[in-house]
């Protein structure tokens, strides 16, 4: 199984930076959270799974470890072994779902928190608590912390820090609860199986038959023949558990490093305390970042609830900001939208917003001398109306560096601010104020057959024009060869129902079907005798014996 952490190598001992890592292990975390989430279930409890054919155990409660059962045992031995045996079907997404969210609780302690699943997916957690432990009273005080809380939820757990994550991993497994020091680790680690280097069950076989139990036994031994038989993975555990080798953990949750946070005695759980929270929270955040020339366009506000689970609630701004004021309406807004989800459950005994996409933000000035132009009050009601409704629910207009009318402008997000593409400036052509979706099919008569057009049937009504400009040329763009412009095609009757008369078909020309071939467009400005303006044009080059094709594709005003 893939490690959800990068290795690289590490530089000299005497050159890295010292990290404190606390490892949390929970030998029973699917049945003591079964247990939790139906309080009515019995003990000893296992959980069993087919595997090659055969029902196995894949998790048993401290009960049925207490009573000979082991993992891997076939099920109807167990049930011979314990009659009184409560079993369930393990349910490995679900798990591996709450585990999830179990350790995104765990943010509380530490912003940096990873899922170690190189032996299980759940029930190994790891936390990155460098130049954090001190707001708990220390490491030792940090440790019990957590793992106290942990057992009054019902867990069984249990945890060690130490300076690397390997080391921590293999104290919190196989010796008791403690904070390891730099200079305990190698005679700590030393006394060790070799079962803590988080290796295969092959390879922790075949060290075992060479008589290699321990890592003090096999630390010495030459390398080239271990990483021979045993490949490089032996080599690369032992090296991040000694820290020889750098370990670093992913966190599952982005690592935000400007938040601002608040503890309560007793937890909250009306959604308007959460907000005015959030406004308090927001003051003290914009001015850190006021403090540091800064802004951010991302901020999100964590729930932390009693019964270990995190509920987060993401916003977004158009443009930097550290404005308060804007980033509570923000949440103010989204909450509206999703007052109907919100369950606090048992409680929130913390919030924590933080700030992401974070960039330098210079001060405004404010005085008499200031030209309020609108334009930030216009960028916050946009930002306000896609938290409300959604990113999606508001759009605002975005050239784009063409001269195909049909693709000159895009609609896209208001919040999203991408630069719009530069090109040569041109002479100002008139163009319609007014775009029809798809260019329609007309009829056209004109005096010659590549001249001015004289009149117009458009949807089944007759125009006759008496003043024309034109043509202009537009040439396909040939880098766009293999995409299809789309026009409408030309309207026929449907078929008549049984026993009723036809309708009689639109008065439409038989005209051909657009071309997606077609090279030009020649564009003409058409006025018909009251004063409405047309922007229509010709499909292609003009060519002898052959009826040309026209299409309408706009109204002047």
């Amino acid at each position: 199984m893939d490690s959800p952490h990068a290795m690289r190598p590490a530089a000299p001992s005497s050159l890295l930076p010292t990290r404190r890592f606390l490892s949390l292990y929970l030998p029973h975390w699917p049945t003591d959270y079964l247990k939790r989430a139906e309080p009515g279930l019995g003990s000893p409890l296992a959980l069993y799974e087919r595997i090659k054919g055969g029902l196995r155990l894949s998790a048993i409660d401290a009960a049925a470890g207490q009573a000979g059962l082991r993992l891997g045992q076939n099920l109807a031995d167990a049930r011979a072994l314990l009659p009184g045996l409560v079993v369930r079907e393990i349910d490995r997404p679900l798990l591996t779902a709450a585990f999830a969210d179990f350790a995104d609780w765990h943010s509380n302690a530490s912003p940096m928190v990873a899922v170690l699943s190189d032996v299980s997916a759940f029930g190994d957690l790891v936390l990155d608590i460098t130049g954090v432990a001190h707001l708990f009273g220390g490491e030792r005080a940090m440790l019990i912390t957590l793992l106290t809380r942990l057992r009054k939820l019902g867990y069984s757990v249990a945890g060690a820090i130490a300076p690397t994550i390997g080391a921590a991993w293999a104290v919190s497994h196989f010796a008791r609860s403690q904070v390891v020091e730099a200079d305990q680790l190698t005679p700590l680690l030393d006394a060790l199986p070799v079962d803590a280097l988080r290796l295969s069950p092959t390879q922790i076989a075949s060290l075992t038959q060479m008589g290699l139990t321990q890592l003090a036994q096999l630390r010495p031994r030459e390398r080239k023949p271990l990483q021979a038989r045993f490949g490089l993975s032996l080599l690369t555990r032992l090296d991040q558990a000694y820290g020889m080798l750098e370990e670093r953990l992913t966190p599952r949750l982005p690592l935000a490093e400007r938040y601002a946070e608040r503890r309560f005695a007793e937890p909250i759980g009306l959604l308007d305390d959460v907000l005015m929270t959030a406004r308090d929270l927001a003051i003290q955040l914009g001015l850190r970042l006021e403090a540091e020339g800064l802004g951010a366009q991302s901020f999100h506000l964590f729930l932390y609830r009693v019964d270990h689970k995190v509920m987060a609630l993401s916003v977004n701004a158009a443009r930097l900001t550290r404005d308060p004021s804007h980033i509570a309406k923000l949440f103010s807004h989204r909450a509206e939208r999703l007052s109907a989800e919100y369950d606090a459950g048992f409680g929130i005994d913390m919030i924590r917003l933080a700030a992401s996409s974070v960039g330098e933000l210079d001060g405004t000035q404010l005085g008499a001398f200031v030209t309020q132009d609108g334009t930030a009050d216009l960028t916050q009601l946009q930002d306000r109306m896609s938290s409300r409704l959604g990113t999606m629910a508001v759009l605002r207009t975005q050239f784009v560096a063409t001269h195909i009318p049909e693709r000159a402008a895009r609609l896209v997000p208001a919040m999203v601010h991408v630069p719009t593409p530069t090109a040569e400036r041109g002479p100002v052509q008139q163009r319609p104020l007014r775009l029809l979706p798809i260019p329609e099919a007309i009829a056209i008569n004109a005096e010659v057959p590549d001249g001015l057009p004289a009149s117009m049937i458009w949807r089944r009504v007759s125009y006759r024009i008496t003043k024309a400009s034109g043509p202009e040329r537009l040439g396909a763009e040939w880098w766009r060869s293999g995409q299809r412009l789309q026009l409408a095609p030309i309207e026929t009757p449907p078929p008549p129902e049984p026993g009723k008369p036809a309708k009689a078909p639109p008065y439409v020309p038989d005209l051909p079907r657009f071309n997606p071939a077609a090279v030009t467009r020649d564009y003409y400005i058409a006025e018909d005798v009251v004063g409405r303006r047309f922007w229509i044009f010709r499909e292609g080059l003009y060519v002898p014996d052959a009826s040309p094709v026209w299409y309408l594709h706009g109204l002047f005003a």
